[in-house]
């Protein structure tokens, strides 16, 4: 048995004397897509931030592939892991330049195929040497999990990725997502407030509120048997706090 790729125990974030995140128990499997839901302010992309070592835990220990996660983790295991935001930040550059930037930062001269695979998967060919700051939203986003895909991370961690998008670039970016995920065994972890979305995409899902792990199960359980009263108001689409 593989394992997990990510394990907490008895992980805290504390901001200003608030603790904003806190899990006794969790373990991500290599592969998995697993999906964090819940309210604003419940936790969720502080969570994102610490997988992503940009922060680390105040309380508590966060290990990645087995080793302690610190301020002193070697750069070649930081590459392993990549975010797709909710809103790219992108180069002033074409679209192409952006894609391959991340690659140019690695060394990677000779990247042309690899780019021109992903503008083809992503539908982007055409607006390849668009400038990023003429992209709509939906363009924008797809040309960030361009740029991401690229570097053939072994996690993508996705904040709110398609907020406010069109249906178009939306199934889009979720099909690109399923299908690294089946090809190359990418881990995706899915912050998202869209239930439906969660639904279609993740093999887990897990609910925070105010920091904690409410309930974290297979994705068909989640929604269709859920053991935790505030799980079951919060997939009837009902306000929880």
């Amino acid at each position: 048995m593989m394992e997990p790729i990510y394990q907490l125990s008895n992980l805290q974030k504390i901001y200003e004397g608030r603790t904003v995140v806190d899990i006794e128990h969790l373990e991500i499997e290599p592969g998995e897509i697993l999906a964090v839901v819940g309210p604003s302010g419940a936790g969720k992309s502080s969570l994102l931030r610490m997988l992503n070592f940009l922060e680390y835990p105040d309380n508590g220990e966060l290990r990645y592939q087995s080793k302690p996660v610190t301020p002193n983790l070697p750069i070649e295991v930081r590459r392993q892991v990549t975010t797709v935001f909710q809103h790219p930040a992108l180069l002033h550059d074409s679209v192409e330049n952006n894609i391959r930037y991340g690659l140019k930062l690695r060394g990677q001269s000779d990247s042309t195929d690899q780019v021109h695979s992903v503008l083809e998967r992503m539908g982007l060919v055409a607006l390849r040497k668009a400038q990023a700051r003429t992209l709509s939203g939906g363009e924008a986003q797809r040309v960030a999990l361009a740029r991401a895909m690229v570097l053939r991370p072994a996690v993508l961690l996705m904040d709110e990725p398609t907020a406010n998008l069109d249906p178009y670039n939306v199934g889009l970016i979720e099909e690109v997502a399923r299908q690294i995920n089946q090809e190359m065994r990418t881990t995706i972890i899915l912050v998202t407030h869209n239930v439906f979305q969660a639904r279609r995409l993740s093999s887990r899902v897990a609910l925070m509120l105010n920091g904690r792990i409410i309930e974290i199960a297979p994705t068909h359980s989640f929604f269709e048997n859920p053991t935790d009263p505030r799980t079951r108001a919060f997939v009837q689409g009902e306000m929880i706090y």
